[in-house]
């Protein structure tokens, strides 16, 4: 389909239902090429008899980064199949484009040297992150320049080589979150990338809260059922533009296999995405008033996602579940849990870590689509699990060293890290 027909499209179904355009968006032509399901286009190189023409094409890209008219060339530059779950993405983020990878580390990468391609190598940003975006960001791997702040400290924070403003919302793993409207404001001229993998567009759009760069680990609802990786930038046609040269040079493209498996997954985004906050709900609430849990983390956004700090030990929780997964990554089918100073922000300093409220008796769980009735039976036994082995670590004579606390468990209020008092 050319970029008019596209648009054309976009303009007569902008005022579909969320729940439509998952179903429907990237597959507007199937009909008119006597398809119903998407194919899969698996060719690496495409036939050229006209040499001059493609030499052309090629040189326009090269120049603009704006996508090929007429048939592909190269994999590495686009394919088609890839491109339907980019134009489907980028209608359920309401943004003009979007631009897939990899994986979301190969996503961000490429916003952080786009912006590095012209002078702009300082970050400002907040935690809590991904722990890889953290380190990524820290690291200076990329020749980047980071300063860490909260939502408040943003607008003292931007320099004239300011090139990005990068915020999580709801955080990993503490499910932190922050007023997108209000940072976008703090940002002024300097483009607010938010990581919406959490939310997904389902129950946030960042683009219509002033954000200019949405980011998804597109392996976590997106794909929604823990067998394809990848990652996804939606934003405007001129960033999209610089994404897709750095794609080019990089080789970090999206294999086929995996946009056709991440567009059948945006088909069924609205209601897994939907099911799982429920039940993620209501074991929040359960745990809420649970004596074994100090503390609870659930954004007021909702979500599939469940943070909680136990008064025991947390790394017996993780060994005793049985019908849980214990496993990183989320936004599976499946209910997976973890630890996250171990594991996803172990990379991140220590100090940084307990600062931002990644705790040692934080786990984070991502609920799926089982029963809730069975996932909190397997939660209350394995809670039981880690009571039962505290009160046993006792001397020789019987004697018991260390107590379970039977103080009521809190729920954090999620607003922002300084809405998160324990652990941090």
């Amino acid at each position: 389909m050319d970029t008019e027909a596209l648009m054309a499209t976009s303009t007569t179904t902008r005022t579909r239902a969320l729940a439509t355009e998952a179903v429907h968006a990237g597959r507007d032509d199937l009909a008119a090429l006597g398809l119903h399901a998407p194919p899969i286009d698996l060719s690496t190189t495409y036939p050229s008899y006209d040499s001059r023409g493609e030499a052309e094409r090629i040189d326009t890209f090269a120049a603009t980064g704006a996508k090929l008219d007429g048939p592909p060339v190269y994999a590495r530059l686009d394919n088609p199949t890839t491109a339907r779950f980019e134009t489907a993405l980028a209608r359920l983020e309401g943004a003009e484009s979007a631009v897939s990878f990899a994986s979301g580390m190969a996503a961000l990468t490429a916003v952080l040297l786009v912006r590095a391609s012209m002078g702009l190598r300082h970050v400002v940003a907040v935690r809590p992150l991904y722990g890889c975006s953290d380190h990524l960001l820290g690291a200076g791997l990329l020749g980047t320049e980071v300063t860490w702040t909260d939502p408040a400290g943003i607008a003292e924070a931007i320099r004239p080589d300011t090139g990005l403003v990068m915020v999580e919302t709801p955080a990993n793993p503490t499910l932190a979150e922050v007023d997108i409207r209000a940072i976008a404001h703090s940002c002024g001229s300097v483009p607010l990338l938010v990581d919406n993998t959490f939310a997904t567009p389902v129950l946030q759009r960042p683009v219509e809260h002033g954000a200019r760069i949405v980011l998804h680990s597109a392996t976590k609802y997106l794909g929604g059922h823990g067998d394809v990786m990848g990652g996804v930038v939606a934003c405007d046609e001129e960033f999209a533009a610089g994404l897709r040269q750095v794609r080019f040079a990089t080789g970090g493209v999206l294999h086929p296999m995996a946009g056709y498996l991440l567009l059948r997954g945006l088909a069924t985004l609205p209601v897994r995405v939907r099911a799982a906050s429920a039940s993620a709900a209501e074991l929040s609430r359960r745990l809420t008033a649970d004596p074994r849990i100090a503390q609870v983390h659930y954004p007021k956004l909702g979500g599939a996602m469940v943070s909680f700090e136990v008064y025991g030990d947390p790394y017996r929780v993780i060994s005793a579940v049985r019908l849980i997964t214990p496993a990183v990554s989320l936004g599976s089918v499946d209910t997976l849990i973890q630890h996250p100073a171990s594991i996803s922000h172990r990379i991140v300093d220590e100090g940084d870590r307990q600062a931002s409220g990644v705790g040692d008796r934080l786990l984070r769980m991502s609920v799926g689509l089982e029963d809730v009735e069975d996932l909190w039976a397997d939660l209350c036994q394995a809670l039981s699990s880690q009571e039962a082995g505290d009160r046993t670590e006792a001397d020789p004579h019987g004697v018991v060293h260390r107590q379970v606390s039977g103080r009521p468990a809190r729920t954090a209020a999620v607003n922002g890290p300084a809405s998160h008092p324990a652990g941090r």
